[in-house]
């Protein structure tokens, strides 16, 4: 199971996604250019010490990540227009999980390439969830399904 970021804008979500997926035991695809310098203060904040410890692989851009040698399973996008609810998905254990731009998602090209996508249900009233809270919500799922939660074997 991987976790990738489309171009993420927000430092501290960044930050949060990369720490989330260390404490996991995931590796990261981040997909650039990113709305900010890796080095960021915010970053790192968010990500502390665990930024260490985990696999972080950077594309220079989505071609690049899409023509990776080594990439395989499926590319899972997390967005609010799928019509699969994430807990109603069956997901296997090398997924990818992709989260696109807090401000805009991902394109429709990007779209275009997903083999899937999922959505969180929400009330009717609100826009969406914080990027890295439904990837958490969405990943804690995909781990549980597929008996790969650390700590529970």
């Amino acid at each position: 199971m991987r976790l990738a970021l489309y171009q993420p804008d927000i430092p501290q979500n960044a930050g949060t996604m990369l720490r989330l997926a260390a404490c996991l035991g995931i590796a990261v695809d981040l997909i650039e250019p990113a709305g900010f310098v890796m080095t960021d203060k915010h970053l790192r904040r968010a990500g502390m010490d665990y930024l260490d410890n985990m696999e972080l692989v950077r594309h220079s851009s989505w071609q690049a990540y899409i023509d990776q040698p080594a990439r395989q399973g499926r590319l899972i996008l997390l967005t609010t227009r799928a019509s699969e609810i994430y807990t109603d998905f069956r997901y296997v254990p090398d997924d990818t999980l992709m989260v696109g731009r807090e401000t805009d998602g991902v394109p429709d090209d990007v779209r275009q390439f997903v083999d899937d996508a999922v959505r969180v249900p929400m009330v009717r009233q609100m826009r969406s969830l914080n990027v890295a809270v439904a990837a958490a919500m969405v990943l804690g799922e995909a781990l549980r399904q597929t008996h790969q939660l650390p700590g529970t074997g």
